[in-house]
């Protein structure tokens, strides 16, 4: 029952995301992260580490305009 224990935080998350606090915070305002496990404080939402096993992010893809351009091709406008 460890993982029962051990609740995470915004940094918790998105340390495990890979994205920073303020974004952790601004998907969970868009209703873009699991609910929370735990809501007992207020504005201190926390998850169960296993709540993010199987989890998968809306919206994840190749981002193409985020590709380095070859150092021929002007850059675009």
């Amino acid at each position: 029952m460890a993982d029962d224990q051990q609740l995470w935080g915004y940094a918790e998350v998105a340390a495990h995301l890979g994205i920073s606090v303020g974004a952790t915070r601004s998907r969970k305002s868009r209703g873009a992260l699991p609910a929370p496990d735990d809501e007992s404080i207020p504005d201190r939402p926390r998850w169960k580490p296993s709540t993010f096993t199987n989890w998968k992010p809306r919206g994840q893809g190749y981002r193409s305009d985020l590709a380095a351009r070859p150092a021929t091709e002007p850059p675009t406008a």
